[in-house]
This record gives structure tokens, sequence and C-alpha cells, in this order.
């Protein structure tokens, strides 16, 4: 970038070389007051440059599958290019996404935890919950399938790996995934937190990436949604062993935090990104969002009821 020189003019027309320079005088020399005034307002513009792009940053607090998977590295900044909002995510687990919303410590909260969405709202939290997208779990386990459930449904799956006592790697961090998984426990009717618990149930209180890590390091089975899968490398010898259960939907919901709650919420901002997420410039920009050509995510905003 060219070096911006100072406004100068020389005192003395015709005057050349060394005595010249020596001669020049900056445009603005006259008063002091005048000099301090160009020097407030300087100062002024650049120390609010910074303020004015503050201003246009929001934070969201969303869960792990949506960073892991790589979701937002694509649509984010093509939301940026369109309202110059910068994006700031905090990538937690449902329950502690929902927890940052509650403390104000987010604008906006993107998670895939129905029940507790809309808790959330209805606790005064949150403004309103709207429906964004949807993608699959998919059961986790390795090549060999030790307990022998390949291509079952995700109840009889579960059913065998405890009767087997084959290694499952459970996320144990409140989070979506995790909630998700509690239930097809209890559906079940296996106990995972007492009775049925064993050294074959193993919680670690980590995201997405860290369980598939985990399961791969130790050949357990484990439930992962889709999108994470897809964009996980380290898979060993891990494949999924159980999809397509209609038990196994994921569907995604978005809210504002409420300002009634914490006054500093960006309420403007966040609206802008949610409306963003929504629309059909959003929803294609989540549907083009595929690696080897499969899709991960699925618009369904204007579904009634999703």
């Amino acid at each position: 970038m060219p070096k911006t020189q100072s406004p100068l003019i020389p005192a003395q027309a015709g005057i050349q070389g060394q005595e010249q320079r020596k001669n020049w005088v900056p445009a603005f020399a006259g008063t002091r007051g005048t000099r301090r005034a160009l020097f407030a307002l300087a100062l002024a513009a650049a120390l609010s440059a910074p303020a004015l792009a503050q201003d246009k940053a929001i934070v969201v607090s969303s869960t792990t599958s949506t960073v892991d998977s790589g979701l937002f590295n694509h649509i984010l900044p093509i939301f940026k290019a369109k309202t110059g909002i910068e994006v700031k995510v905090l990538s937690q687990g449902t329950g502690q996404a929902l927890d940052t919303g509650r403390r104000g410590d987010a604008d906006v909260v993107f998670v895939h935890a129905r029940a507790q969405e809309e808790k959330f709202v209805a606790d005064g939290w949150g403004v309103k919950r709207n429906a964004v997208m949807y993608n699959d779990f998919v059961l986790i386990g390795p090549k060999s399938d030790p307990a022998g459930v390949k291509g079952k449904d995700i109840e009889t799956a579960l059913k065998a790996i405890k009767a087997k006592a084959a290694p499952f790697v459970s996320r144990g961090d409140k989070s979506g995934t995790h909630s998700a998984e509690l239930a097809l426990w209890k559906a079940a009717n296996i106990d995972v937190a007492g009775a049925d618990k064993g050294p074959w149930y193993r919680e670690i209180g980590q995201g997405m990436g860290a369980a598939l890590n985990t399961a791969s390091s130790m050949n357990g089975y484990v439930l992962a949604d889709r999108g994470t899968w897809l964009s996980f490398r380290n898979r060993g010898e891990l494949d999924i062993v159980v999809e397509g259960d209609k038990r196994l939907f994921n569907q995604y919901g978005v809210m504002l935090v409420n300002s009634a709650k914490h006054a500093h919420v960006k309420t403007d901002l966040g609206q802008q990104f949610i409306d963003w997420l929504i629309s059909a410039d959003g929803q294609k920009a989540i549907a083009d969002y595929k690696i080897n050509g499969q899709q991960l995510f699925f618009p369904n905003a204007t579904v009634p009821g999703a």
C-alpha cells in the first residue's frame, strides 16, 4: 500500500535542493489551535474505525457440528459479503450454547435440540425459534462390527451393543447429539446412567470430533451427525453401520437472544443474520455446501412445523 505524503507546500517558489526542503512548511501550519483541532479530528477518526467494525460484528453460540462439518466456513463469508456483518462463532455443545445465550454472552443461538430450544424461548431467553435445516444422525462402528448391528434399526443395534458389551463412546457433554443419544438408549429400555452402565460405555465430556477420534482409537461405536462424519478424516477402521432410521432425524433451529433480558444484545444485526439464514439466499448457501459431492445439510426453513 503506498505511503501517504503529508500535505506540504514550498515556502518559496524556485528554490532548489536542500534549501528547498529546509524551507517547506506544513500546509496547515497556522495557529496552534488549528493544529490541535486537526490532530483531535485525526485521532477521533482513528479511534472510531475499530469501534464501527466491532459494531458490525455479532456472536453466535452454536453446536460443534456446524463448525466441525465446515458449514460455517462456507456460509459466513457469503453472509459477510452481502451485509458487511462479521459473525464470531462460539463452538459448543447445544446445552452449553444455550447457557451462553442465557448469560447474554451471545447475540444468536444456533443449535439442534428442539425441546431445549422451545424451553429457551418459553422461559424468555430467546425471542422466537426459527427452523433452518436438518441432517441425520448415523451410528458409526468398526468395519468388523463385533456387535453385529450393520443394517439393523437403531433400537435393535443399541440393544445388541449393550448385550455384547461392545465399546461405545458417548460425548457426555449435554449437547444436542448427547441428548439424542440418551433418548435413543431410553427408547431401547437401556439405563446407561444407572443399572446398565458399565466399562463398555465411555463418556468423554467432549465434542463430536473428539468422540469420533476416541471411537477410532478404540474401535468403538459412536452416534454422530452425518455432517461431521463426512468431514471427519481420521476414520481408521470406522464406517457407518446404521443409518436411515426415522428416529435419527436431526433438526436445527436458530434464535435471537432476548434483549429484554440482556440490553447489550445486538438485536438488529442478529436478526439480519437469522433473516438471511431462512431466506432463499441463505437456504441456497446451506444446500450448496457439499463434501465429495455429498450434501451435508438440507434447508427446511419454509416447512411448517419443522
